[in-house]
């Protein structure tokens, strides 16, 4: 068992951080709302992590002390959520696919602003993060509380008045403001709601990887996240938590498969290196033959009924 945990507890720890991107990208699609912040706000919550950790918070040698990190996650979901609310109100007045390139132009604006401040380390980034942990296996003792909160938050947020409130602006925005409820409110909720959950992921990966720089939020792995929702399924969030988990681990997948004796080298190679372009087949075949994804609140009564 300890063997199996120091080979794949790195992974295990993705996957969970994956989930926990997923549900971020998932709270806008509550509403309705194609939103590809997230990737932005994760980066956001890793540079203030890296930056507190190896500038501001003095640490004698040794592992990092734990509440320091407690803090730095509650001071990156605070940014995190102030920036969602600026970048919210003006943005969420767009629409489809509008929304989604505004959004996309959001990640691109702060990996450029990343790669050419001085405090970020350019594009070399920050280096030498310091460890709370002694190994990546122990990072679940913040990551898996972190995710079961944030499901037990949205499972309660899907049966009350603010959640359903999000499906009826999902489902008729023009239905849901006749019944008095106000869309432009609802909306930069979610919208920063997943903003908190994304700065928050990201400041405990900065510890997790041991550094940061501008490749951890960035157009692909928009494409990557989103691709997990809507595969997983975007109608409950189980979906987004299966579907982070998946295609966190599905890279490691492919390069296993890719090392397979006998494979042809062209096949190979797009299994290794061609892993967008795997994910936007996925996409284009789960939005054909699942355009609820694979996880529906359907499913989950049929399973709820099978139980009892």
């Amino acid at each position: 068992m300890a063997e199996f945990l120091n080979t794949y507890g790195p992974l295990i720890v993705s996957m969970v951080l994956g989930a926990l991107l997923g549900l971020s990208l998932y709270l806008p699609l509550m509403t309705g709302q194609l939103s590809l912040a997230s990737p932005g706000f994760y980066a956001l919550g890793g540079y203030i992590a890296a930056i507190l950790s190896t500038q501001v918070f003095p640490t004698n040698e040794g592992s990092f002390p734990i509440p320091l990190l407690l803090l730095e996650m509650l001071i990156a979901a605070i940014v995190s959520g102030i920036l969602g609310v600026l970048v919210g109100i003006p943005a969420l007045r767009l629409r489809g696919i509008y929304l989604a390139l505004a959004t996309i132009a959001f990640v691109e604006i702060l990996r450029v602003l990343s790669l050419n401040l001085e405090i970020t380390g350019g594009a070399v980034g920050i280096f030498g993060i310091p460890q709370p942990f002694a190994s990546p296996i122990e990072y679940l003792w913040v990551a898996l509380p972190l995710l079961l909160i944030s499901m037990f938050l949205l499972y309660r947020l899907e049966i009350i008045r603010f959640g359903r409130a999000f499906v009826a602006i999902r489902e008729d925005e023009l239905a849901a403001g006749a019944m008095g409820i106000n869309p432009t409110y609802y909306k930069v909720l979610a919208f920063t709601l997943g903003s908190i959950l994304a700065g928050v992921a990201g400041a405990l990966s900065a510890h997790f990887l041991n550094t940061w720089n501008a490749r951890q939020g960035t157009f692909d792995a928009s494409i990557i996240y989103l691709t997990s929702v809507l595969i997983g399924g975007s109608r409950t969030f189980v979906g987004p938590v299966l579907g982070g988990m998946v295609f966190t681990a599905l890279p490691e997948i492919l390069r296993a498969v890719a090392e397979t004796p006998g494979l042809p080298i062209w096949l190979a190679q797009l299994l290794r290196d061609g892993r967008l372009i795997v994910f936007g087949v996925l996409i284009v075949l789960g939005t054909i033959f699942f355009p609820q994804g694979l996880v529906t609140p359907d499913l989950l009564k049929k399973i709820k009924r099978q139980e009892q």
